[in-house]
């Protein structure tokens, strides 16, 4: 039987390093290529020990499919396709592609040029990396070669985020990335249509929260900000520079705009004005109400946000600063912290998921020692809050990605075990599926059980409703009967009279004869019609003749009675049928070696 086996190479039982590796009708697909935020040694990247033959990668794969352009999804891409090696074909979207190479350039600067790492990719590799992508459209299907097509469908989250229908002849799977159900803001929420895949890969990032209405969630975070501002507080907001960034800048801006208040706003430079600028370049990615208004003003150009420059953070005095990145892990978001968390009046409010080892986590987690770099310790005093306006589904939105696709079998990735185990026996018991959860490196085998598509001659259709048989349900399979013929690698079914037509073929009538032995005392005639009248007994609604050539016919049954050779007694009935009536043939072969009952005439 054919088969599809998923490998994560990362975010197997895990958040962070997105890498998962399908094999699908002989094809060989990595769905991104992350790196893992809360490591700094060789656990950053995925292990492609695991498949590279020959030191190469692209003997190996068909293609990679890169979801959307948050780092724990393409963060590794340079490594594995300049330093690994890697030259076949890479797709993401048009956003995706535009936004990318900023981050990648904007990690490695952190990485190499102010913590001075080598083994690292360079300027050169993210731009020769990028050579290699081809930007898909959503809805277009693309034919990566002959037998394989990718089609991507909006995921929300984050723009130009996708979710991807890999198919290969009639095997097929739908890969999320990561995605949200829910519209907010500046995005629209994920849409797929009834694909009905042999697998559906989900992220469960928030496998077991169901997350409360949106608008109390920003009621609670504006009231807790301005409750800060007021005591004259400074309040740290960690973002990733697209996504969440600009879904809580529209809200302070709105916010500030209604209270009339002053305190100033500040967005950490650099990569905001190029966000910004990509969110006016795709417009058509973002929700309904942006392009709307996009025609009087753009909705990401604000009044009460300011560019921040690092002298800021020790002025005196009230202010809100959005710094990068979202999980304090590096950067201008962890220089702030460090600042400001040794007074009780300051507030750091994390609007998203932490990733183990990141200094987020730990304060999430209520530490309030920290080891920091050279063993310095820093003690957290100021307020740290966890509100969360992260663009990933919670479970409620799994479920409803689940209706919507139908799938035959459900592979979860991208969260913690725990959370996912509960998830598993839920989808399990709600919709009747197998559901998986390999770590990484493990490797969950589905058996597939590929329809192949058959046309079906309408002459046939009208002969099995003129017999009185419903109209064809997709959802109640029936039995047809006819002939199967294969022209030019497609299948059809015909009447038997329409194939002998087209194939240009002789009619054979094939019949099945049978010998049953039967102790009777009476003469071939008498017996005979005992027979005939035994089966007028036995068999009604069937048409029964006793012709007078000497035959009994039942159907297209012919029943001849003749003495045996050695004892007269012993009589030989010869039944023969054509292949149509073969259950009845046998039928009436078992009930005449049980002999005829005593008092027939």
């Amino acid at each position: 039987m054919p088969e599809i086996k998923v490998t994560p190479l990362g975010a197997g039982q895990d958040v962070g390093r997105s890498c998962i590796l399908v094999s699908i009708g002989g094809k060989n697909i990595m769905l991104d290529c992350g790196m893992h935020m809360g490591y700094n040694d060789d656990r950053r990247f995925p292990d492609f020990s695991y498949i590279i033959q020959n030191g190469r990668l692209t003997d190996f794969l068909d293609c990679v499919i890169i979801s959307h352009f948050h780092l724990d999804h393409c963060g590794a891409l340079p490594y594995m396709s300049e330093m690994v090696g890697y030259d076949g074909p890479i797709y993401m979207t048009h956003p995706t592609k535009a936004i990318c190479p900023i981050l990648l350039e904007d990690f490695r600067k952190i990485t190499v040029d102010k913590k001075g790492e080598t083994n690292f990719f360079t300027s050169q590799m993210i731009k020769d990396c990028m050579k290699k992508v081809i930007p898909l459209n959503l809805h277009q299907t693309v034919q990566v070669d002959d037998e394989l097509e990718i089609k991507a469908y909006y995921a929300g989250h984050v723009l130009g985020a996708a979710m991807v229908h890999i198919k290969v002849g009639s095997e097929s799977v739908v890969y999320t990335g990561d995605y949200n159900m829910t519209p907010d803001r500046h995005l629209g929420a994920a849409w797929i249509d009834k694909c009905r895949p042999d697998i559906l890969i989900s992220e469960s990032t928030y496998a077991t929260t169901i997350r409360d209405s949106k608008r109390c969630r920003e009621r609670d975070f504006l009231k807790k900000v301005h409750e800060s501002i007021e005591r004259g507080g400074k309040v740290l907001i960690p973002v990733f520079a697209l996504g969440r960034a600009q879904e809580l800048c529209i809200l302070l801006e709105t916010f500030w705009e209604r209270m009339n208040l002053k305190a100033p706003i500040y967005f950490s430079t650099g990569l905001t004005e190029k966000a910004n600028h990509y969110y006016k370049l795709f417009i058509t990615w973002t929700n309904q109400k942006i392009r709307k208004t996009f025609v009087q003003r753009n909705m990401f150009e604000f009044k009460h946000i300011k560019a921040f420059d690092r002298s800021y953070a020790d002025n005196p005095g009230p202010m809100v600063v959005f710094a990068t990145p979202g999980m304090l892990h590096a950067g201008q978001s962890l220089q702030i912290f460090k600042k400001w968390a040794g007074n009780e009046k300051n507030m750091v409010i994390m609007p998203g998921y932490c990733v183990q080892g990141t200094i987020g986590h730990k304060i999430l987690n209520g530490q309030r020692k920290l080891e920091m770099e050279g063993r310095a310790t820093l003690d957290v005093k100021l307020q740290v809050e966890y509100m969360s306006f992260s663009a990933h589904a919670d479970a409620k939105g799994i479920m409803q990605l689940i209706r919507m696709a139908e799938p035959r079998n459900m592979l979860l990735v991208h969260g913690e075990a725990v959370k996912m185990e509960f998830l598993k026996g839920k989808i399990e018991q709600e919709f009747s599926i197998d559901c998986y959860m390999p770590a990484n490196g493990e490797t969950a085998t589905v058996t597939t059980n590929p329809s192949v598509p058959v046309d079906i001659s309408l002459n046939l259709l009208k002969r099995e409703m003129a017999l009185g048989g419903p109209l064809p349900d997709p959802k109640k399979p029936r039995t047809m009967h006819g002939t199967l013929i294969m022209k030019e690698n497609s299948l059809k079914l015909v009447s038997s009279e329409q194939a002998l037509k087209e194939l240009g073929l002789n009619e054979h009538q094939l019949r099945f004869t049978c010998r049953v032995q039967l102790q009777d005392p009476h003469s071939d005639p008498d017996t005979l019609h005992r027979i005939y009248t035994h089966l007028k007994s036995v068999l009604k609604g069937y048409t029964i003749q006793h012709l007078p050539d000497g035959t009994v016919m039942v159907e297209s049954i012919v029943i001849k009675v003749s003495s045996s050779a050695e004892d007269s007694n012993t009589k030989v009935i010869l039944l023969s049928w054509s292949y149509q009536d073969e259950d009845l043939g046998s039928f009436l072969s078992t009930l005449l070696k049980k002999g005829l009952p005593s008092g027939l005439c």
